[in-house]
């Protein structure tokens, strides 16, 4: 530091200096979290294997992804080891059915249940479905859902990241964790959001709404 400055510019050296900080830490973004507990996706095929010939979903509420919402329907499953109830039917209907679940859901049911992501299918898990009209088995149709961020195209630029790209978060709260391999999903109907299974919510203490900080670092 000069020694020749005088009392009234070190003052405003010291106030130029924290109202940068600040600026840098107001400029800090912040992704929220969306817990996802165990769901699935139905074809309109399957919905009325399930539910009768015709039927369509009732949207229960909207989320926070455009266009999507969880329905009023709920199904149950079952595996070679175990069987769970009440598991939500998001809407709307897909080309193809695909069942999401943790890790702890997957040895309970005694199915395969490989991390990947949504639409990435072959090799996966069976499993049976069962709902109020009739009962289906879904062949390669179960996975984790390999944890993501949901990012429209100036989020993505704000992050300085790209479609396809994976990278690391940081965690909040007092159980303070880092997560690597989090993909980056791009999509100009996107709404920012993280979105991380149960197991992994709970294992850091997260609940929807907390939020989550990009780190440009490989793990």
């Amino acid at each position: 530091m000069d020694n020749n400055l005088n009392h009234t510019e070190l003052v405003k050296m010291i106030a130029d200096f924290i109202k940068e900080k600040s600026s840098e830490n107001k400029e800090k973004q912040y992704i929220p979290v969306g817990v996802s507990n165990r769901h699935i996706h139905l074809s309109q095929e399957d919905l009325e294997i399930l539910f009768g010939e015709g039927y369509k979903l009732n949207e229960l509420k909207s989320l926070k992804q455009p266009g999507q919402y969880a329905a009023k329907e709920v199904v149950s499953i079952a595996g070679p080891k175990g069987y769970l109830p009440n598991v939500r039917v998001l809407g709307p209907v897909r080309k193809e059915s695909q069942l999401e679940i943790s890790k702890t859901d997957g040895f309970t049911l005694g199915v395969k249940c490989p991390v990947r992501e949504s639409g990435n299918l072959r090799g996966s898990g069976d499993i049976c479905v069962i709902g109020p009209k009739g009962s289906i088995i879904l062949k390669e149709k179960v996975i984790i859902s390999k944890r993501h961020i949901h990012m429209n195209k100036d989020e993505a630029n704000k992050f300085d990241v790209v479609n396809g790209q994976t990278v690391s978060i940081v965690t909040t709260g007092e159980r303070r964790a880092v997560f690597g391999e989090v993909l980056v999903r791009v999509h100009p109907d996107f709404s920012l959001e993280c979105h991380l299974d149960l197991d992994e919510a709970n294992a850091c203490g997260l609940s929807s709404g907390d939020t989550v900080e990009i780190k440009h670092l490989v793990l």
